[in-house]
């Protein structure tokens, strides 16, 4: 287990592997289907970082109308958190017998997830006020374990990149708008890394493929049980044991694909 735990310590050797990690899902289009398979996402992953003795911290949630979110991002805190969160980013794909249809159809759900490493306070972000929107709100949802219900929640707009990021787990209005913007500084810094990765990849004349905008994986419930990592080609038969946190497989399979190519 040790020289495993070495091995992988190696893969995990990326610029910003070691820090903690900020998670964001998002439902596809799909209305109340693909608003459960966020929140199922959302639960594996909440008990992945459990299984990995990380602790989390939910900073906003907006529960859908029927079931299930239309967003939730949490905070992870832990050794190399956002060194293997990172292997989730993009697309997911579940294939079920919806529990929403009374005719029993089966249908398709997507939920795009977004991982962020949590930058220190030392990279500069050049970020000005004038630039922004900041709305105040109540905040919605469950309340309790997710959030408190206040007048406090903050919602902050770049206005050119057009990003928006929102916090309403604290009663204070003042560290939600902290919380908020580092949440902010953390999206404008990847958006940065992706904008030098592609036109990297341009100069290099390969293929340009944005990592978190294509599909990654498909999860099938029926007619069959099947996960399966398109970028790997790593297949799981037990659904349920990967949907209650037990990643590991898939994202060291992802892992060492990444080191292998790097390598080359």
């Amino acid at each position: 287990m040790e020289i495993n735990e070495v091995e992988l310590t190696m893969k995990l050797s990326g610029e910003h592997d070691d820090r903690d990690a900020i998670v964001a899902i998002h439902p596809g289009a799909g209305g109340t289907e693909s608003q459960d398979w966020a929140e199922m996402l959302l639960r594996m992953y909440l008990r992945y970082c459990e299984r990995k003795g990380w602790s989390t911290e939910t900073v906003d949630y907006q529960a859908g109308e029927e079931a299930g979110i239309k967003s939730a991002t949490f905070m992870v805190r832990g050794d190399y958190a956002y060194g293997y969160l990172k292997a989730e980013r993009g697309v997911h794909r579940l294939v079920r017998i919806s529990p929403f249809d009374a005719a029993k159809r089966r249908h398709t759900s997507f939920a795009s997830v977004y991982v962020y490493p949590d930058i220190d306070e030392d990279i500069e972000i050049d970020i000005d006020d004038k630039d922004l929107r900041v709305d105040t709100y109540r905040s919605s949802g469950a309340g309790g374990q997710h959030v408190n219900v206040t007048d406090s929640a903050i919602r902050i707009t770049h206005l050119p990149s057009g990003l928006v990021v929102t916090c309403q787990n604290e009663r204070s209005q003042h560290k939600n708008r902290a919380t908020a913007m580092k949440l902010l500084r953390a999206r404008l810094y990847q958006l940065e890394l992706e904008k030098r990765k592609e036109e990297r990849t341009e100069i290099e004349g390969e293929k340009k493929e944005i990592g978190f905008g294509s599909q990654i994986r498909s999860y099938v419930l029926q007619p069959y049980q099947m996960v399966k990592d398109l970028r790997t080609g790593h297949e799981v038969g037990d659904v349920q044991r990967i949907l209650d946190g037990d990643l590991d497989g898939l994202i060291e399979a992802y892992l060492a694909q990444q080191a292998k190519t790097t390598a080359e």
